[in-house]
């Protein structure tokens, strides 16, 4: 019995003794060949990698003017292995400007996983970034004192002029999000942020090059690893060209100072933008350097909403430009034709249900309707439309054949516009209508959409497009900001002509009623007698004062500039959006400005409009 206990109790000791050995043997392999944490931590010690950043690209407007460049600046990066126990922090602090508690602040966070997810004591962190020349040249006299930090030379983003900001957009430190979604970023990389700066951020960036240096058991720089033949170098990356015309911007600018709206004018032949103008703006000069931060915020807290691109964001009525949009409706359904005369007796009389005009002539056709802006008559076309039996089997069919023209005209889906953040505004449909009136509506009840009131919102963006596709008679190419990447070619999405649903004879008339506004309707402030404008107002009705909207085009015939004005609160069409638009119109045909429109340019950049708190 005890030789059998003796027997077993060596089994036991044997196969303990088995399992700690294959253990080690499995955490062996798991260090040594599945992990490289040691291989990491060892080349840490005999090597320094020194990333070199590309030059970012530089970004031009269509005429060649430079607008975005780059201006040397240095990062102060750390090696906490190495800065352990061995600094004069006080001298530090002297040198680089700062106080002991920003230091340990500095320290801490980047020690802190949470913030810092990929630290490491053996590796390069940042410990102050965007340093300029001038502290540089300080800190680079001392840097021998200060064992564990280093300079890394990188570029900070410098801007020409004041306008643009919302096209250009900024830059700024990346976030863990953009560290998760692309592993080409490290933490105190910087990104696009806004803009083209963001939407072309891979083509603006180019490729990070990389230095190995050998360094002795000190941590002292022996000088490059195997001569540099490992090194990387960097690849710059691609310069831009805008579309944007910059007098051209900096003049919208300047006529919507102390106003808020949108200017923006789009080349008919291209879909390239002109200007895009969002008042109000700011100088995007402040969204530079280490004040980044404290600017954006002080931007992002001003009730103004400066930072919102109402060009693209901005959701509003389009008051009367879309009454252009339903009579090529009405039109290509074959519900009127140009001769098609109907009553307005100021306003529109329905079974109880009254929408007012201003005084005009009555009855009258389709060009005298859009010339004078007429509410009637598109009131009576939409009526029509939605009642007519023969043609669609319910009001319903009638609601959605409507929102069908709408769609291929721009409305209710982005553009596609190549920058961050653009709206698709609302066009109804039928199953809308179901919803809010649980199935029981019809044309008088929707009858507000056919002045484009009500349900109906548009970007100022889309009413430009809207503009530019009546100017080619029936097509339009996606609206875009960027003319030019440097070696490629412009994506496809914005060479293609997208058709509308109604037929060139249709755009024809609209064409000459456009003309006709401007010769002797509610667009005559836009007439030149260098050139033939074409335009359309618009009042679009709000809880305050209306909003004045300018829609027009010039030439009548060679069209180069599609434009759309919309000035929050501005009262009648005529009142900004026309003057507006017009002298916007004379700047880009002409190339400048008649002393009698410069006159008139100033008077409009020196009024102003009050908002409450609440707009």
């Amino acid at each position: 019995m005890k030789d059998f206990e003796l027997s077993n109790r060596r089994y036991v000791i044997g196969g303990v003794a088995t399992l700690i050995v294959v253990v080690y043997i499995v955490r062996l392999f798991t260090l040594q060949i599945m992990s490289d944490d040691y291989k990491k931590n060892a080349d840490s010690n005999a090597f320094l990698k020194r990333v070199d950043y590309p030059s970012r690209g530089i970004i031009t407007d269509r005429k060649g003017r430079l607008m975005v460049y780059n201006q040397p600046a240095y990062d102060i990066m750390v090696v906490m292995n190495e800065a352990r126990g061995r600094l004069d922090t006080a001298e530090f602090c002297r040198t680089v400007g700062i106080t002991r508690e920003e230091f340990d602040s500095r320290m801490a966070a980047i020690k802190d996983r949470s913030k810092n997810p990929g630290y490491s004591s053996y590796t390069q962190q940042l410990f102050m970034g965007q340093i300029p020349d001038w502290e540089f040249s300080r800190f680079q006299e001392k840097i021998f004192r200060f064992p564990g930090f280093y300079v890394q030379k990188r570029s900070v983003r410098q801007y020409e002029y004041p306008y643009a900001a919302h096209v250009i957009g900024d830059m700024a430190e990346v976030s863990q999000a953009d560290i998760d979604e692309d592993d080409y970023y490290q933490p105190g990389d910087y990104i696009g942020k806004l803009g083209v700066e963001r939407k072309y951020e891979k083509q603006l960036r180019g490729e990070k090059g990389v230095q190995i240096l050998l360094r002795d058991a000190h941590g002292r720089i022996q000088g490059r690893y195997q001569d540099g033949r490992l090194d990387r170098p960097p690849v710059a990356g691609k310069n831009l060209t805008l579309s944007i015309d910059l007098e051209l911007q900096a003049l919208g600018e300047r006529l919507l100072e102390g106003k808020k709206g949108s200017i923006v004018a789009i080349e008919p032949a291209t879909g390239e933008v002109l200007c895009m103008v969002s008042a109000p703006s700011y100088d995007p000069r402040i969204m530079s350097g280490r004040d980044r931060s404290k600017n954006h915020v002080k931007l992002a807290l001003d009730p103004a909403r400066p930072l919102l691109n109402r060009s693209i964001m901005g959701l509003y009525p389009p008051g009367s430009t879309f009454k252009t949009t339903q009579a090529l409706t009405f039109m290509s359904e074959g519900i009127i034709s140009p001769g098609t005369m109907f009553p307005c007796n100021h306003g529109f009389y329905c079974r109880g249900l009254h929408v007012g005009c201003h005084g005009h002539k009555s009855p009258l056709a389709l060009v005298d309707a859009i010339s004078t802006s007429c509410n009637a008559y598109f009131c009576w076309g939409l009526y029509y439309m939605m009642g007519n039996r023969r043609k669609y089997a319910s009001v319903q069919e009638a609601m959605n054949r409507w929102r069908d023209y709408m769609v291929s005209m721009g409305f209710g889906y982005r553009l596609g516009i190549d920058l961050p953040g653009e709206k698709r505004g609302l066009i109804p449909n039928a199953e809308f209508y179901d919803k809010a009136y649980r199935g029981s509506w019809n044309g008088l009840t929707v009858i507000s959409i056919s002045i484009g009131q009500g349900e109906v919102t548009l970007t100022p963006l889309q009413i430009a497009n809207l503009g530019a596709t009546i100017a080619n008679r029936g097509y339009y190419y996606v609206p875009h900001v960027v003319r030019k990447v440097e070696g490629e070619p412009l994506d496809t999405n914005y060479t293609r002509r997208h058709y509308s649903m109604a037929p060139r004879s249709a755009y024809e008339t609209v064409v000459e009623g456009m003309r006709s506004s401007v010769l002797r309707g509610t667009c005559r402030a836009a007439n030149r007698p260098e050139y033939e404008a074409c335009g359309k107002t618009g009042t679009a009705q709000n809880r305050g004062h209306d909003h004045s909207v300018f829609m027009g085009f010039a030439p009548m015939d060679k069209p180069r500039i599609a434009i759309a004005v919309y000035v929050e609160n501005g009262g009648w069409g005529a009142d900004y959006g026309v003057p507006i638009g017009s002298l916007m119109m004379e700047k880009y045909i002409n190339g400048r400005l008649s002393e009698e429109s410069e006159k008139k340019a100033d008077e409009f950049q020196h009024r102003r409009i009050s908002y409450d708190s609440s707009n």
